[in-house]
């Protein structure tokens, strides 16, 4: 018995380095990830009139997101609306990296896309993603499946 209760007592201990080094090795690898955000997140100048517009967008479509989520129709549409504008992140990368001057204080606009990505398209996935688990939610709440999947289970019941 004393035995057992050494090689556990082992055990756990190896257990508890383990875990001690993945966190460390875990807090030392975020931490230039958390860098790299801090520094991206302080180069943009945030009172721009065009982001406070993009922000200001963003939580208008959130608000109506919200607002209409019983009204499947239009969350749908909003849904595909939001995705499109993902879609179409790419081209309006372009145009507004072609007319920043006219905005703008300074080009955000890489030819990758990365900035647009992270203000435009980022917001935009998370509201569909939000709509998307709405939606889910009202479908496998709805008395009218719960009814459906009951009479199916009756019907799988009885031919037994």
């Amino acid at each position: 018995m004393e035995a057992l209760k050494s090689a556990m007592d082992q055990h756990l201990d190896q257990m508890a380095d383990l875990v001690q080094k993945l966190s460390s090795e875990l807090r030392s690898g975020l931490q230039p990830a958390y860098e790299n955000f801090m520094g991206f997140f302080h180069a943009i100048d945030w009172t721009e009139p065009w982001l406070m517009g993009m922000m200001g967008f963003h939580v208008l479509l959130l608000i109506v997101a919200v607002f209409s989520r019983k009204n499947t129709n239009f969350q749908m549409g909003l849904f595909f609306l939001t995705l499109a504008g993902v879609r179409l992140a790419e081209i309006l990368n372009r145009i507004l990296g072609n007319n920043w001057r006219s905005f703008a204080t300074q080009n955000y606009f890489d030819p990758h896309g990365i900035f647009l990505s992270a203000v435009w398209s980022g917001p935009l996935l998370v509201i569909a993603c939000l709509i998307l688990v709405s939606h889910f939610f009202l479908t496998f709440q709805s008395p009218s499946f719960l009814l459906l999947v009951h009479c199916q289970c009756l019907m799988i019941s009885s031919c037994r």
